[in-house]
């Protein structure tokens, strides 16, 4: 197994280095150093400059107006992007329902959202987790019932990353209550946030940021022809998109970038860079076994059960390094730097970033699937089991 990157990978990755360098708004990349959060215009007009290039949708096939990148290219994509750092393109719109859409979608579906998703004209929110139903999505109770040429919604969704921003939902809803198993029965709908009856509401987190909501739906009149794929049979969408993403999954570069941060803070003291190494080491470990998942991958675009190695590891480590910046900052984590700290103007907002981005990490052991699920996956797939 040779896991070293082709020559033509490797000028890939220098061609993208470039362009971000080149193009990415110094205001955007300032704010991204920092571990703050663009503005949705900032983010809309960083996807607006990658989709110019075609590079706004890195997993999506040619013939659906994507790059058509190989699992590889994907990879060094995204590795750059965190490590620049630049703001990923919108996750729910080109890894969730652009995928969806191209797999399961009818002609006037792809005719009519696939290039506004990609160039970010229309933003997208995930509707899927409910009070009482998250990990177990199964369990979901909102409700739409078929009047005609339209489905009636009626429920609560909550956690929604984003959809302040949003201008539509994919969702999950329930169209028949007396399915014998609770996964069949559901149906995969997509909601215009603007139609009469949906409301959305801020949920602020202990960081005090706004990034996630809970959406109402009050006998919301949604179109037929926003049924994706099969009435009651939407579980099955949902496993495609859940099992979607591929490549990129560990977020080693993010990692690195707080090794970066650590070290620069570390100012040399030794425990702190023995630490340091540590979480090193085994980011070099998980690197080399995210290769081997890829070389696995060349030629081929089939799922990997291993990528749950890479989401379960990444995560851990990542926040690791969040807490090993936090414990090498200290005090300093909780307090916005003036001009006359030692890093200086452009610095500012570093330090009062780190104790926020900390804590919001920690959500990370749930989101794209839970740790719990990720162990079920590789006790079942890999360790064979039962």
């Amino acid at each position: 197994m040779d896991l070293r990157f082709t020559a033509e990978e490797d000028a890939f990755r220098a061609e993208v280095r470039a362009f971000i360098r080149d193009n990415l708004d110094p205001v955007t990349h300032r704010k991204m150093l920092d571990g703050r959060i663009p503005t949705k215009e900032e983010v809309v007009a960083w996807q607006r400059t990658l989709n110019r290039r075609q590079w706004a949708t890195p997993s999506w096939p040619k013939e659906a107006g994507g790059p058509g990148f190989t699992p590889v290219e994907r990879y060094i994509f995204l590795d750059e992007l965190h490590q620049a750092p630049a703001p990923e393109p919108v996750s729910f719109n080109v890894s969730m329902i652009g995928p969806v859409l191209i797999a399961f979608g009818t002609p006037g579906q792809k005719d009519r959202f696939l290039a506004a998703t990609a160039n970010n004209d229309i933003w997208w929110a995930q509707g899927f987790s409910e009070p009482g139903a998250g990990s177990d999505l199964a369990s979901l109770r909102t409700s739409a019932r078929r009047e005609g040429d339209h489905f009636v919604v009626s429920g609560h969704k909550i956690w929604q990353g984003m959809a302040h921003h949003a201008d539509w939902m994919f969702t999950l809803v329930r169209t028949d209550p007396v399915a014998q198993r609770k996964q069949m029965g559901i149906s995969f709908l997509l909601i215009d946030l603007r139609l009469p009856g949906v409301t959305v509401r801020p949920i602020v987190t202990m960081d005090g940021r706004h990034e996630v909501n809970e959406v109402f739906l009050d006998e919301v009149r949604v179109p037929a022809d926003c049924l994706v794929g099969t009435e009651n049979k939407g579980w099955d969408v949902t496993k495609f998109l859940l099992s979607n993403e591929r490549t990129g999954i560990a977020r080693i570069g993010m990692t690195k970038h707080l090794i970066r941060r650590i070290k620069r803070l570390a100012d040399g003291h030794v425990a702190t860079l023995r630490k340091a190494a540590a979480i090193e080491a085994e980011l070099k470990i998980l690197e080399i076994t995210q290769l081997r998942v890829l070389d696995g991958q060349r030629g081929s675009d089939a799922p990997d059960p291993r990528s749950s190695v890479l989401k379960l590891k990444g995560v851990e480590l990542r926040q690791a390094a969040s807490e090993l910046l936090l414990e090498t900052a200290g005090a300093a984590a909780l307090e916005v730097h003036s001009d006359e700290e030692p890093f200086g103007a452009d610095e500012e907002e570093w330090l009062g970033t780190i104790m926020p981005n900390y804590a919001i990490l920690r959500a990370a052991s749930i989101y794209g699937g839970s740790s719990e699920v990720q162990k079920t996956i590789v006790a079942g797939s890999i360790l064979g089991l039962k």
